[in-house]
């Protein structure tokens, strides 16, 4: 698996895990069934699936060593070409069991880079999942200077007297990474400006985010009219898409981002941080479930507002959307009303919900509030769009300060959050269910 795949190339493989001793085995199989769909996105077949429980997993090949010989005798029998662990590998580990199996292994981390690798389209796509690539290998180069021919023109550069395959592999490794954030920066200035025009326009910014294939694509492209490209199957959408959208109240733009996943690599959100800054500038997240995922719906759920935790996103008001709703018994969806208070329940498919969905949002957006601003004389910026964004009641001027009495629609009450003056009420933190 080298992140470019010749077309009509098969790839067989046997999925493995190394499971604690009181493993749930559910759970178990439900991870089991997320590495098959992973891989089957990759191109992969899957031959076989193996576990072992394990008191303590084994430092050079997590499974224990008539586990190993069981693992081999199957690749064998199966002609497997690869090994897929459920659990993260050392690089140590990585090179025992190909040693001992005589096929390629990876881990989960390096399958779902693959297929990123596979699905980014854009400049930016691209750059930020090779830099996510390099950040994964730098760490995994000992002992396979050799391999380093895969990853293409451009990076190879002349040694310098004395210095070793490794240690060159290293050097041209690091640099294509500087080269590759120094891109990124350029991009995400551009980003950055288009978000200020967006601010000086008065827009608001509402944000879909979720589980990967719970239907964000589908669902923007029933809300706006666009024509995302959707796929039943994981990641099939890597690049942010924005829309416009008018509302009840006022205007909005609305945004499909990368889908998440438990365990994503911290390679890749780090790489897609700037993607992901939509996130973190949204006035609101749509957080879209998959309603159809019995018993997995609440760990998805949980896997979600952990990435938005470590983008510093966690905080952010947010609805919960229940989509494919037409996959769904009436009585389910009374269940999930109950189980989850406030939540809404759509088909993007079909439209049931989407106008309710849409009066619901743009209710939270622009509900007014009222807070109290103190803004220096000299922020021209501030001054002139407080009068475009929300209704002046009172405004008094001393000693270098204006302070306004003003009411303010929920979604420009963070791009004023330097400026309160006031504990603000409570209702927005409620918007969280």
């Amino acid at each position: 698996m080298t992140g470019q795949r010749t077309t009509g190339e098969s790839v067989t493989a046997i999925l493995v895990a190394a499971l604690p001793k009181d493993a749930d085995p559910e759970k178990a199989e439900e991870s089991f069934d997320e590495l098959a769909a992973l891989a089957d996105t990759a191109g992969v077949s899957v031959a076989g699936r193996m576990s072992q429980n394990v008191e303590a997993l084994s430092p050079a090949t997590l499974l224990g060593k008539g586990k190993v010989e069981q693992l081999a005798g199957l690749a064998g029998r199966l002609d497997a070409g690869l090994v897929i662990f459920d659990n993260p590998i050392t690089v140590t580990q990585q090179e025992r069991l190909e040693e001992l199996l005589g096929v390629k292994v990876i881990d989960r981390t390096a399958l779902i880079l693959e297929i990123f690798a596979q699905h980014a389209h854009t400049s930016e796509g691209r750059t930020q999942v090779e830099l996510a690539q390099l950040s994964y290998l730098l760490p995994r180069i000992r002992g396979r200077g050799t391999e380093m021919s895969r990853l293409g023109g451009g990076i190879g550069t002349r040694m310098g007297p004395g210095e070793t395959k490794l240690e060159a592999d290293r050097r041209r490794i690091r640099r294509r990474m500087r080269k590759l954030e120094g891109d990124l920066e350029h991009m995400e200035a551009a980003r950055t400006t288009q978000r200020k025009q967006r601010v000086r326009s008065g827009l608001a910014s509402v944000c879909l985010v979720g589980y990967t294939n719970s239907g964000k694509s589908t669902l923007i492209n029933r809300l706006t009219g666009a024509d995302v490209k959707t796929e039943d199957q994981l990641f099939s959408t890597l690049d942010s898409t924005t829309r416009r959208i008018e509302l009840r109240g006022g205007r909005a733009v609305i945004s499909d981002t990368v889908g998440f996943i438990k365990d994503l690599p911290h390679e890749l959100v780090a790489a897609f941080r700037s993607t992901l800054e939509v996130v973190r500038e949204a006035d609101l997240l749509l957080h879209v479930v998959d309603a159809a995922g019995a018993g997995e719906v609440q760990e998805r759920i949980d896997a979600v507002r952990a990435v938005l935790r470590e983008i510093d996103s966690g905080e952010i008001p947010a609805m919960l959307v229940f989509n494919k709703a037409d996959l769904l018994e009436a009585g389910q969806k009374v269940v999930l009303q109950r189980l989850f208070p406030g939540s809404l329940t759509v088909s993007a498919l079909t439209g049931e919900g989407a106008d309710a969905l849409v009066d619901a949002f743009a209710d939270r957006l622009f509900s007014m509030t009222a807070v109290t601003l103190v803004i220096g004389e000299g922020d021209n910026e501030a001054l002139s769009s407080i009068y475009r964004d929300g209704r002046v009641k009172a405004a008094s001027s001393a000693d270098g300060v204006i302070r306004f009495e003003v009411e303010l629609p929920a979604a420009a009450l963070g791009r004023y959050s330097d400026y309160i003056d006031q504990k603000m009420p409570e209702t927005p933190k409620n918007w969280n269910f």
